[in-house]
Order: structure tokens, then C-alpha cells, then sequence
């Protein structure tokens, strides 16, 4: 079986392969593809050589499945077209709500992949994904009838234009800190709407008529298709000057009462997540500490006294893994063990 990663040199292509030596998927040729400006350029992969491809003319033909990783464009423009040849994952935002495109986090919905109709299978957004995967075992014992979750999101959830940002931002704050006469508000944002180094910024990406971000929207909207239709969620989005890693705090109403010690051995036992809750200095998981982890890290669980049912929790995970990458060949294992891949 051959594969091919599309948007090879970005953020997530590089994190795909990352993923796919740690996690050694079975294939026989890999092919890296991107945009011109990068075709001709060479990335080494396990001790070989790899030329990157010009995605205008590659032939996806070559491949059974690739991973798209390019952005909403690209998917808008190529994806469908690969889709005649191979099966595609994308990991844009294009396909997610589309009803011919299962939306998969292997954990939580891996049966919808036997419905696959367009021989697309769509990625959630990172937020989304790190959510349910926590949540899925707390839903199937006590059923969640509502979730209100405010997000602190990396800037790498933007990209590597982004991260440049925050590093530069940073440097030059230090620099009018140690040097006041020059002015400490004097730095230009270009990737966000206001400077994000030592702040806070409550907007991710662009505002709907109702006040929502389309951030906080696709939470709403894919959890309910992954999870379950009738959860209503609440989300607010916020992007924080960490690089890599989404934090959330989630605070959940069941409608079956629970206990703390089952919650904390259900989520201790589902797949993909790992519970850190001391309840001491530190006993707790931060972005810094989930950077290049597989697990999705749940912590300060603890009864809401103010709702019946109520639980808060605090979700970690490295959204360029759990959110993109590592799910997506995560897919792609699950398709290929159940032989549904190529179909």
C-alpha cells in the first residue's frame, strides 16, 4: 500500500510523519506532495530521501490513501479530485459537516466509517477532537445533556505564520520592557486581531451574526455529530500565547447522577486518554507538558456543587497530535483493519 501526505512541509505534514514513524502504519511507498514552491525540495524520512511532489500534477493514482493537510483551500480544490483515485483525509475544515463525510475520531465514532460515500473522511478541529475523546466514556455512562467549555488554544492552531508571530512579538516586548522609552504597545499584529504575546485574545477566526466565532461553532456543531445530536454545548474560544497545545475547561451537566471514582476509572480506561489529578502544587497537566504526547490529559476533576450532575474538568492535549495528525493515521489504521479503506 502506498500513501502520499499533501501539505508535506507544513505544521501538520511534518507531524504526520513524526506519527507515522512512532506509530510504524505498514505501507510501501510514501509520497510527499505540496505546492510548487515547495516541489523539488527534499525531506528525510527514516534514513531515506524523499523529493516533494508538485501537487498540480501529482498522479493520485499511486496511492490507496492520502492525507490531506494543506488547508480549506487546497481540500476545496484537490481533495474530491484525489478522492476518484484514493481515499482521502483530510484535516481541514472543508468536509466536516458535510452529511456524505463521516467525521471520525477513531475512540469515540469509528463505525460511521462503514458509510463512507464520497471516499473522503473528514478530521475534526483540534479543540473538538481532545473534547470528545474525554468525554465519550463519561456520555456513555451517565449520557452528557450539556456542556459549557472555554478553550485556551495554542497559536500553532493557526499555523507556522502564527508561531513566527508570537516568537517575534515576544522577543520585541522583552526588548521595550527592558527599554521603556521605546515603547512597549508599539508591536504590529499580522496573524491575529490584536498582539498576542502576554496576552489573551477571545476571538478564533471570524465572528457569526449571533456573536459566536466560527471557532466556537464548529465546537458546537461537531460534537454533535460525533458525540451525540441532542448534547447542547456552549463554547468560548480563546487564543493564549502558548505554541503548541489546547487547554480546556469543560464544565458538563449528566443527566444520571455519578461518582468521582468511576468517573476518574472511566476515563483512566478509555483509549487515548490518561487522567492526572493530584490535587496537590502541580498535580495537574499544562499545555508545556502535553507537547509531543499521544495522550489527551484530563485533570481537576471535580463535582460542580452549584447543578445537579454537574462535573468540571480540565482537557489537555497537543492539538497538532491529537487534534490533526495522530488522528488521522489514527483513521487510517482503523480503516485498514476493517478493510474499509479503497472502497
Amino acid at each position: 500500500m502506498d500513501i502520499a501526505i499533501v501539505g508535506a512541509t507544513g505544521n501538520v505534514g511534518r507531524k504526520l510523519l513524526e506519527v507515522l514513524e512512532k506509530k510504524e502504519l505498514s505501507f510501501d511507498n510514501l509520497h510527499l506532495v505540496a505546492s510548487s514552491k515547495s516541489a523539488g525540495k527534499k525531506i528525510i524520512f527514516k534514513g531515506k530521501e524523499y523529493e516533494i511532489s508538485n501537487l498540480e500534477s501529482f498522479d493520485f493514482s499511486k496511492v490507496k490513501i492520502a492525507f490531506f493537510s494543506a488547508g480549506k483551500k487546497i481540500s476545496e480544490k484537490f481533495a474530491e479530485i484525489a478522492a476518484k483515485s484514493c481515499l482521502v483525509i483530510d484535516n481541514s475544515s472543508h468536509y466536516r459537516m458535510d452529511p456524505d463525510v463521516p467525521l471520525i475520531v477513531p475512540q469515540v465514532n469509528s463505525e460511521a466509517l462503514k458509510n463512507i460515500k464520497k471516499n473522503i473522511v473528514s478530521n475534526p478541529n483540534c479543540s473538538t477532537a481532545q473534547l470528545v475523546i474525554a468525554l465519550k466514556p463519561l456520555h456513555d455512562l451517565y449520557t452528557i445533556k450539556r456542556i459549557v467549555v472555554s478553550t485556551y488554544q495554542s497559536v500553532s492552531g493557526g499555523g507556522k505564520a502564527p508561531m513566527d508571530e508570537l516568537i517575534n512579538q515576544s522577543n520585541k516586548f522583552l526588548e521595550n520592557y527592558l527599554t521603556p522609552e521605546s515603547g512597549l504597545h508599539n508591536i504590529e499584529s499580522k496573524n491575529f486581531t490584536k498582539q498576542i504575546a502576554f496576552n489573551a485574545i477571545p476571538q478564533i477566526d471570524l465572528f457569526s451574526d449571533d456573536g459566536y466565532t466560527k471557532e466556537e461553532l464548529k465546537m458546537t456543531n461537531e460534537t454533535k455529530k460525533i458525540l451525540d445530536e441532542k448534547i447542547d454545548l456552549s463554547a468560548t474560544c480563546v487564543r493564549v500565547p502558548t505554541l503548541v497545545s489546547h487547554a480546556e475547561s469543560v464544565n458538563i451537566e449528566f443527566e444520571k447522577p455519578f461518582t468521582l471514582e468511576k468517573v476518574n476509572s472511566a476515563i483512566e480506561s478509555a483509549e487515548g486518554c490518561k487522567v492526572v489529578d493530584l490535587r496537590d502544587d502541580g498535580g495537574y497537566v499544562t499545555p508545556v507538558e502535553a507537547e509531543g504526547r499521544f495522550d489527551t490529559f484530563v485533570s481537576r476533576i471535580r463535582e460542580d456543587k452549584t447543578i445537579k450532575n454537574g462535573l468540571n474538568l480540565w482537557i489537555v492535549s497537543d492539538n497538532l497530535l491529537r487534534g490533526a495528525a495522530l488522528n488521522a493515521v489514527e483513521i487510517a489504521e482503523t480503516l485498514i483493519k476493517n478493510n474499509f479503506y479503497g472502497k
